[in-house]
């Protein structure tokens, strides 16, 4: 892997980041680095507080796991052997929703922002999730969240539900946007 200031980044699938001893044993320290630091700066990424090293580590083996039985994916992005981001999606467990996934995370460190590396996570688990028969996309975001819900849209995801201030943060209140991307008009 290479990559120096200006490279692209470097997007690996769960089976390229397990390959590489290296790279899986640094991952988990990496994710939980960077989502501490986001959810400390208020990042909309489901925690309130930042998650503990245990909390993500347990996270991440479950996502791991479901990745093996090809009920998820994950994706990690690295410049210069530095992780700067990660999401996945799941697949929803009911049987009569088993044709579905959630993308569930998208995290970019906050120095790789404007790199394009939210945009290569995301088409990537948008090509996974159509290679492994994904009908349907669904995502949630805070609605303040204006740069994730832009980039989810240019790469054609739709809006089709929002709860007016039912995020909590403290005193603040937000609206929860639902969107999702049909694979089935997509080809």
């Amino acid at each position: 892997m290479t990559g120096g200031a200006t490279a692209e980044p470097a997007v690996l699938d769960a089976m390229e980041l397990t390959s590489d001893p290296g790279l899986e044993a640094r991952f988990a320290e990496s994710a939980h680095q960077i989502l501490s630091h986001l959810v400390s700066g208020g990042a909309a990424l489901g925690w309130v507080e930042p998650p503990s090293r245990d909390e993500v580590t347990e996270l991440l083996d479950h996502v791991f796991s479901a990745a093996r039985a090809g009920d998820a994916a994950l994706r990690a992005a690295y410049l210069s052997r530095r992780l700067v981001g990660f999401g996945y999606w799941l697949r929803y467990a009911r049987p009569t929703h088993r044709p579905h996934a959630d993308l569930e995370k998208i995290a970019v460190d906050a120095g790789a922002h404007g790199r394009g590396v939210g945009r290569a996570l995301t088409a990537a688990l948008i090509a996974d999730a159509r290679q492994a028969g994904i009908e349907v996309l669904t995502l949630d975001a805070r609605g303040d969240n204006t740069n994730a819900l832009h980039l989810y849209r240019s790469l054609g995801f739709t809006e089709y539900g929002r709860l007016p201030d039912f995020v909590a943060v403290g005193e603040r209140r937000y609206d929860k946007v639902f969107c999702m991307l049909d694979l089935r008009r997509q080809g």
